[in-house]
């Protein structure tokens, strides 16, 4: 049996110390160039890959076409074959086996195989290593691998030496009975429903989708209500609509999607106000509703805010004075010098 060192290295069915076999160097069905190539794959190492354009590079080299065509030849007399290989871990890969000698089994898997446009012998790995062919009704047969001598267990006793008296057989012993088997864990039977459940159950269904349609129809409703007054308020405001084709099916499905998270009519009527076209984008109707409901606050028009007292030092207490000029009161902090010094001009002599 072959040994792989690669999922995709070539398997060689030989004896492990003969390289080539004086029966197939004698076969005079094959061509020199076949038999060349032949010993030439019997000299690599297991797990080495056939590669026709590796093959054809080289001093002394055939062409690649000349390559395939040697494979070709030693596919149909049985000495190679394309392999695709299933391993019991589940990954598949793509693969070449050569032989020695020339194996009845592969010249038969070339007849069923080798015609068609995909070559590859399909073979599936077993429990042992071993690989079996599968083939397209489904049964399965003999890769044509014949086990290694190494493989091969010692043989068990083969008698007494000449000279050797045979130790005596004892009787058989009485087997002993086998453990019956746990029982199967009984099933529960389903108990079928009666006439009344399945009524009651049909009955629940239907008033759920009754629930789920009348609510649809509400959202539909209330979406068409506020895209139809926006249609019309925006073509008054902002004049007749010429983007692109459904904007007014896009808007209102965007306010459906509006109306169906949480947001209510009125808000979704600002937002479309708030965001100033017929149909916005998905960015400018999230801003937009976003301003609505005070999660954002909406941007100056000249990029400043416009300077407070009260809004940099807060409210002024009671009793607090102006300044004159400023309509704004004066923070009680800075109304009352702390150390009562008197400010003014000095007047030199």
């Amino acid at each position: 049996m072959s040994r792989l060192s690669s999922p995709t290295g070539v398997r060689v069915n030989r004896p492990y110390y003969v390289p080539v076999d004086s029966r197939t160097v004698r076969d005079v069905s094959l061509t020199y160039r076949a038999l060349g190539l032949l010993t030439y794959l019997l000299d690599q190492k297991e797990g080495w890959q056939v590669r026709s354009d590796q093959l054809s590079k080289g001093e002394g080299r055939e062409g690649r076409e000349a390559i395939r065509t040697a494979l070709r030849e030693l596919a149909r007399k049985g000495y190679y074959r394309l392999e695709r290989r299933r391993f019991r871990s589940g990954q598949c890969a793509m693969g070449t086996a050569v032989s020695v000698l020339p194996i009845e089994q592969w010249v038969k898997d070339y007849e069923v195989f080798g015609t068609s446009k995909n070559p590859a012998v399909p073979v599936v790995e077993q429990e042992d290593g071993s690989f079996l062919v599968e083939y397209p009704d489904g049964t399965f047969g003999s890769d044509g691998f014949t086990a290694d001598p190494a493989d091969e267990e010692p043989p068990a006793d083969l008698g007494p030496e000449p000279g050797e008296q045979p130790e005596p057989v004892a009787a058989p012993s009485k087997p002993e009975p086998e453990p019956a088997a746990p029982a199967k864990p009984v099933r529960k039977r389903r108990t079928r429903r009666t006439a009344e459940q399945k009524q009651a159950d049909d009955e629940a269904k239907a008033a759920e989708a009754e629930k789920k349609a009348a609510m649809k129809k509400a959202l539909d409703d209330a979406a068409e209500s506020v895209a139809k007054w926006w249609w019309a308020h925006a073509e008054k405001h902002l004049g007749a609509y010429v983007g692109q084709k459904k904007g007014y099916v896009a808007m209102r499905t965007q306010v459906r999607s509006a109306l169906e998270t949480g947001y209510t009519q009125k808000e979704c009527g600002l937002a479309l106000q708030s965001a100033k076209k017929h149909w916005p984008s998905a960015q400018q109707w999230q801003h937009a509703l976003g301003i609505v409901t005070k999660n954002i606050q909406p941007s100056q028009p000249f990029g400043r805010v416009a300077y407070s007292d009260v809004a940099t030092w807060g409210v002024p207490s009671q009793g607090s004075s102006s300044l004159q000029g400023d309509s704004q009161t004066t923070p009680s902090a800075v109304n009352d010098d702390a150390d009562d010094a008197t400010f003014g001009v000095i007047a030199r002599s």
